[in-house]
């Protein structure tokens, strides 16, 4: 019985051994898969902090020491989602995981001596000295405050040269995001371990550049008029709003919608610049007022005396409408997979995802698209009286539009050619496009193709409408118009888009038409 309290007593006695620390400060590979942001719709990347996510999967070699460790993963993504990650690779697996994300930064360094003192150091211009002074930070990070001996005070608003200088690191701030986990090992080795995890702070969109060309494409049928050729070029846009970069990562894009659940929203880390603010001392008649520009005497002068020098400046020589611009060059193409009902988009090389950066790399190359030009209204607006009408293009995605490739959502800038080189005629957004559906532009309005609405007579129930349109260009157009859903009838030219029934016709260049139509009015 003795020697049995006297083994207890011992083993009770005896101080628990302790962990050894290792740090891995970089992955020595790494794979960057960017999902879109679900919801933004045609809201272009949110740059501050993109709302779209990332699946990581960094490889690293450790040496583990014998007996219980910990492992700190330095370097990771600053959004990562702790519950994601998935470590391989140990010995005996995962004990604990652990993730440090106050990071040591102007503003981290606030927030933790916050109610703290700290020594400010101010330099005079004029000698050069340093002065000292003890303080405690009343505010932060988003405008500092202190309290000295002489009261309150804004951080730099004195005029002189200041810092703040600190008694030491704070426990848990750390220079890098970190995931550290605990592990067992029964002798020493060196494995290579797998991190792979979901991370927020990532985004990806598609932006195509659509180049219309002088060259008119053949047509058939009842539209006999000419369909427009144009390159269409399209940029994979990948931004990382984190703080850390990803040098020579496999990147790749995922277009499409998986079915992830909603988490709640986490606090970003603490790796923040501090926001400064001053406020003014003087009273509003102490304050100097600085015209935005000088006057030189001459020209004051002749401001005041009104003086004014006509010159006969030599006309200009005729414009010489330059070529096309050509669709960019890809240098490197992403490339197309399919992955379910999804599309993976795999950049052939490795490259740099930096941090608070954008990437961009060729996406989509087609220097043959066909479009129809069509000029659309709607009549459910009563009495409009020569208004314009919109553009859009209009073509399919198939091979003999020029397309025949899945085409993922994004933005779109339309440019035409002019005297001055390419130019911008319209912005518009489409959304996922899968092979041989339509693929539709808004590019703005003409006014030379214009409709005036009207109502002409009401009896009952029934109301009798006419549209006149005119086209004041030196060709024919076509032009839809969408009618009313109690629209009823038999007005020629008259059949259903999408639903929507709708007048469609050739309106000859420099010609007018009209039509009429009956609404009929629902019971009361």
């Amino acid at each position: 019985m003795r020697a049995l309290i006297a083994l207890i007593m011992l083993t009770t006695a005896l101080p628990a051994a302790a962990q050894s620390v290792v740090v891995s400060e970089a992955a020595e590979n790494v794979s960057l898969t960017v999902y879109r942001a679900p919801q933004r719709g045609g809201r272009p990347i949110n740059k501050n902090w993109p709302q779209g996510y990332a699946l990581i999967t960094e490889t690293r070699t450790v040496n583990i020491p014998a007996g219980e460790s910990v492992i700190r993963f330095e370097g990771v993504s600053e959004g990562m989602f702790p519950e994601s990650a998935i470590v391989t690779g140990l010995p005996e697996g995962v004990r604990e995981k652990n993730q440090d994300a106050r990071l040591l930064s102007p503003a981290g360094l606030v927030d933790a001596y916050l109610k703290r003192q700290v020594t400010v150091q101010r330099t005079n211009l004029a000698t050069g000295k340093m002065t000292s002074q003890t303080a405690m930070i009343t505010t932060g990070p988003n405008g500092v405050i202190l309290q000295t001996g002489d009261g309150y005070e804004a951080l730099r608003c004195t005029g002189l040269p200041e810092r703040m200088v600190y008694g030491g690191v704070p426990k848990g701030l750390s220079a890098k995001p970190t995931l550290s986990v605990i592990t067992q090992s029964e002798k020493a080795i060196s494995a290579e371990l797998t991190l792979t995890y979901l991370s927020a702070g990532f985004d990806w969109q598609a932006n195509y550049l659509v180049q219309m060309q002088d060259e008119k494409a053949t047509s058939e049928g009842e539209a006999a008029l000419p369909k427009h050729k144009a390159s269409l070029f399209a940029w994979l846009t990948l931004a990382n709003g984190g703080s850390q970069s990803f040098a020579n990562a496999n990147t790749m894009a995922i277009a499409g919608e998986p079915n992830r659940e909603r988490r709640r929203a986490q606090a970003r880390p603490t790796g923040k610049a501090l926001t400064l603010k001053c406020w003014p001392m003087q009273r509003t008649h102490q304050v100097p007022f600085f015209l935005p520009y000088d006057l030189s005497d001459e020209e004051e002068n002749e401001r005041m005396d009104g003086a004014m020098e006509m010159r006969v400046m030599p006309a200009p020589p005729p414009m010489i409408a330059p070529p096309p611009s050509p669709a960019p060059v890809a240098a490197i193409k992403a490339q197309q997979e399919d992955i379910g009902d999804l599309k993976l988009y795999r950049i052939p090389e490795r490259v740099n995802v930096n941090a608070k950066g954008q990437k961009q790399v060729a996406m989509i190359t087609q220097p043959d698209a066909i479009f129809d030009r069509v000029y659309f209204a709607s009549a459910v607006t009563y009495n409009s009286d020569n208004q314009p009408f919109g553009i859009k293009l209009r073509g399919k995605n198939d091979d003999e539009g020029g397309l025949g490739l899945p085409m993922p959502s994004g933005q779109i800038q339309v440019f035409e050619g002019s005297n001055f080189g390419p130019l911008l005629v319209g912005e518009t957004n489409i959304k996922d496009l899968a092979v041989g559906q339509k693929v539709e532009m808004i590019v703005g309005s003409s006014t030379d193709v214009r409709r005036t609405i009207k109502k002409m007579s009401e009896r009952g129930r029934k109301q009798n409408w006419r549209v006149e349109i005119a086209n004041a260009r030196s060709e024919p157009v076509n032009v839809e118009v969408e009618l009313p859903a109690n629209y009823s009838g038999k007005t020629m030219r008259v059949r259903k888009v999408d639903g929507v029934p709708t007048w469609i016709g050739i309106i000859p260049a420099g010609g007018e038409i009209s039509f009429n139509y009956v609404l009929k009015r629902p019971k009361k």
